[in-house]
């Protein structure tokens, strides 16, 4: 087994709290930009107040290939805004003047952290309060471009893992990981089929012995019962497509959002946790 060794962080210290607390996380995903810079600050500032323990939020590109349709959508969306990734990192600042507690992960593709350069963003996302990064085109064998570099600032690196990493894999991705281990519940892309809790138990388990630690596991949660199930049995419940659905459903025919948007995606986060809060109580 490898014992975590990484930075302690927000994210190291949240887990442990939550183990303290005998329950599991909710993690959301919502991406920078979305439906527009100004909103999408506005819900990520509140999102903590309603009920998520960790953030995740998407750093818009081009070309999100392992996303499904609905995070492919609010990408674009967010980039046909003006979004970038300075400005992702402002949405980041703007957060640590109201809470220095939340965790905050970024998550997205190699491509425009190399094009902002790799030690100006990773001295920039320490500066602002990133705690960790998930960019899900590079794996271990490519750990010297980014992974070993954050860990060295003091940022943790997420890695994913899938049901079709085995155990002659796991190692490899969990050896320099830090921060948790993100376990991608169904095969293919974001958002587009359900997670079966039973499968997510053994899998979960089979992590479990080859890292201590926590293991979140997102794709395919949507619902509060959902959630609950999930948290169960891992360490966190990750719901992204869900929140990202509610935003692309709530806009004027211009593209604009509806005055009550936020509102509808904070009251979802809020029956989330309540399920994710009571799911080992039941």
């Amino acid at each position: 087994m490898t014992t975590q060794t990484g930075p302690e962080t927000r994210i190291t210290r949240k887990f442990a709290e939550l183990k303290a607390e005998g329950r599991a996380g909710l993690v959301t995903f919502l991406t920078a930009g979305d439906p527009t810079p100004d909103l999408s600050a506005e819900i990520i500032l509140e999102i903590a107040a309603a009920g998520a323990d960790l953030i995740e939020i998407g750093m818009p590109f081009s070309d999100p290939m392992a996303d499904g349709p609905a995070i492919q959508a609010s990408s674009l969306r967010a980039l046909k805004a003006g979004m970038t990734l300075p400005k992702t990192l402002d949405i980041v600042r703007a957060f640590r003047k109201r809470d220095n507690d939340t965790p905050i992960v970024l998550m997205g593709y190699y491509n425009p952290i190399y094009i902002y350069g790799v030690d100006r963003f990773l001295a920039d996302a320490k500066e602002v309060g990133v705690d960790g990064l998930i960019v899900v085109d590079l794996p271990p064998e490519e750990e010297g471009e980014l992974c070993l570099p954050a860990i060295k600032a003091g940022i943790n690196f997420i890695y994913l893992t899938a049901p079709t990493t085995d155990d002659a894999r796991l190692p490899k991705v969990v050896r320099h990981a830090s921060g948790f281990v993100y376990y991608v519940s169904i095969t293919g892309i974001t958002g587009t089929k359900s997670a079966d809790a039973g499968d997510v138990a053994a899998s979960v388990a089979r992590i479990r012995r080859h890292t201590d630690l926590p293991v979140a596991v997102g794709f395919g949660i949507k619902t509060p019962d959902q959630a609950a199930a999930i948290a169960r049995v891992s360490d966190a419940a990750v719901v992204g497509s869900a929140l990202v659905g509610i935003i692309a459903e709530n806009r004027d025919p211009s593209g604009l959002p509806l005055p009550d948007t936020k509102d509808k995606v904070l009251d979802l986060v809020k029956a989330l946790a309540a399920g994710v809060r009571g799911a080992r109580s039941d």
